[in-house]
């Protein structure tokens, strides 16, 4: 055994949308040795494991199981007796329906230490996410959570339908798709009246949520008009009537969609947050990362020529080259105060904002957020010594322009970008499955990258049922040379205006079907 306590976290997933996972639930995974995780619970919240923690798939679905309960049960406990950190991530909540009792109390036979990390139940979030709230003040007084998979084998306690049937309050019912024939005759054999309001809201929480409302004496026949199947959440109950004026999920312009994001991982928060507010699901699926270049002898010569007052321009053509040049400033021992003398340009207001946020205002932000529209605003003579701090790889035609007129152009080469291998393995795997509605390009490096990893002659059966978003003509080229249609191309180039023309393509797609 490992010299290290190990232990056992219960964690609870949620119900399906990624972001209804607990704080706590989220610091287990990202601490973990160890990750077991069942079919329920959303693969995507693997992205907050350790790259280096063993991933363990233990799903089990009706009449189809990866791993029994017996082997999941000493899996968990040879993991922790080796002293590892192992979390096992169960769907909705760990011990309601979810096996996570009896787990515990495995554990604690085997004096394995364990934490029981409490999760949102689907019981609760998928009614609510569809306008149905399980209790209401004036409508019930009770509420009753039911497996919907009674017990066959005579083992374990059984559904009283009778009470069932008569109760004035709320039922739940989970995992009962299957047997809704059975679940509906009882309870109308027990008293229940045969028009009482039935909800079935299959794949809760997620862009895949549909709900079904009827009455309990027709809810069998609609179910198999419009097919639909596992997994699903019934509500019975007059609260099911609330729905009329309590649905709120499918108003969300962007309900339903599923959109991938492929900027680097720092600079994504923005991006997936405008989307969210549009009730869009996100996926962080970056196709590049930045790559720094250290502090050395070129970022010393460049600074003491800004400290000189040897140039007349700095342009800095992205928010990267503006974080990195204030990074190498601390790091030579030197501050804003080392251009007090330079005219300032930003080429867009993004990286306006970020020079903003450190206390420098741009003198010159084209109306145009592209290098021909700074060159063509800079007002420069020759002569004039210009210094350009930005990608290694980045588009020459903002120096090509300057270089025309005789100006003397520098550049200060500061990163490179460079293929994200994990998150665009990830995006190929979802796209391949049919899992991405959207797919955001937020410059061109984001989707040449893509392309060192993926043939070009696949990348339009790739992208077949998949609308492209561009955040700008530039990057747009950079795909329709490969047959590609973008779909929506944003005015300007920032997030909230790419996330607002996903949310017209959305509405005039719908206004097609």
């Amino acid at each position: 055994m490992d010299s290290r306590s190990g232990i056992v976290y219960l964690v609870g997933a949620g119900p399906g949308d990624v972001g209804l996972i607990t704080v706590r639930g989220v610091e287990c995974l990202q601490s973990c040795d160890v990750v077991v995780y069942d079919n329920l619970a959303s693969e995507l919240l693997l992205d907050h494991v350790p790259m280096d923690a063993e991933r363990i798939f233990a799903g089990k679905e009706a009449s189809q199981h990866s791993r029994s309960q017996d082997e999941i049960n000493e899996l968990l406990v040879e993991r922790a007796q080796r002293g590892l950190r192992v979390v096992r991530l169960k769907g909705g909540d760990p011990y309601l329906f979810g096996r996570g009792g009896e787990e515990a109390a495995y554990l604690a036979v085997n004096s394995v230490p364990f934490e029981v990390v409490p999760g949102v139940t689907s019981a609760i979030a998928v009614p609510a996410y569809a306008g149905i709230p399980v209790t209401h003040r004036d409508v019930n007084g009770s509420l009753h959570i039911v497996t919907g998979h009674e017990n066959v084998d005579g083992k374990g306690p059984e559904i009283d339908w009778e009470v069932l049937g008569s109760a004035k309050g709320t039922i739940v019912f989970l995992m009962g798709v299957g047997n809704l024939p059975q679940i509906t005759r009882k309870l109308m054999t027990g008293g229940m009246p045969g028009n009482t309001p039935i909800a079935l809201i299959r794949w809760g929480t997620t862009p895949e949520q549909v709900t079904l409302v009827s009455t309990l004496s027709q809810v069998v026949e609609e179910t198999k008009k419009i097919g639909l199947t596992p997994p699903a959440v019934g509500v019975i109950g007059e609260v099911v009537n609330l729905r009329r004026i309590l649905y709120w999920v499918e108003k969300r312009p962007l309900f339903g969609v599923r959109v991938a994001v492929t900027r680097p991982v720092e600079q994504n928060a923005a991006m997936i947050a405008e989307l969210r507010a549009f009730g869009a699901e996100v996926v962080a699926t970056p196709t590049i990362r930045i790559r720094r270049y250290p502090y050395g002898p070129e970022a010393k010569a460049e600074i003491e020529a800004l400290e000189k007052g040897r140039y007349d321009w700095i342009v800095f053509t992205s928010a990267n080259s503006v974080r990195i040049f204030r990074d190498h400033l601390r790091q030579a021992e030197k501050d804003l105060r080392i251009l007090s003398s330079v005219s300032i340009a930003a080429i867009g207001e993004r990286t306006a904002e970020v020079l903003d946020s450190m206390g420098i205002r741009a003198d010159l932000v084209p109306h145009a957020a592209r290098q021909e529209g700074l060159a063509g605003a800079m007002q420069t003579r020759a002569g004039d010594r210009v210094l350009i701090p930005r990608a290694a790889e980045a588009r020459q035609v903002l120096e090509e322009e300057l270089a025309a007129r005789a100006v003397d152009v520098h550049v200060w080469r500061l990163y490179e970008t460079v293929a994200d291998r994990q998150g665009i393995a990830k995006l190929r795997k979802l796209l391949t499955r049919g899992r991405i509605h959207v797919v955001t390009f937020t410059s061109a490096s984001t989707f040449e990258k893509l392309l060192e990893a993926i043939k070009a002659e696949d990348i339009p059966k790739l992208f077949a049922d998949v609308a492209i978003a561009s955040i700008g003509p530039i990057t747009s080229e950079a795909m329709r040379k490969y047959r590609l249609n973008v779909a929506a191309e944003a005015e300007k180039p920032d997030p909230k205006s790419l996330a607002k023309v996903i949310v017209a393509w959305r509405q005039y797609a719908l206004s097609q079907q």
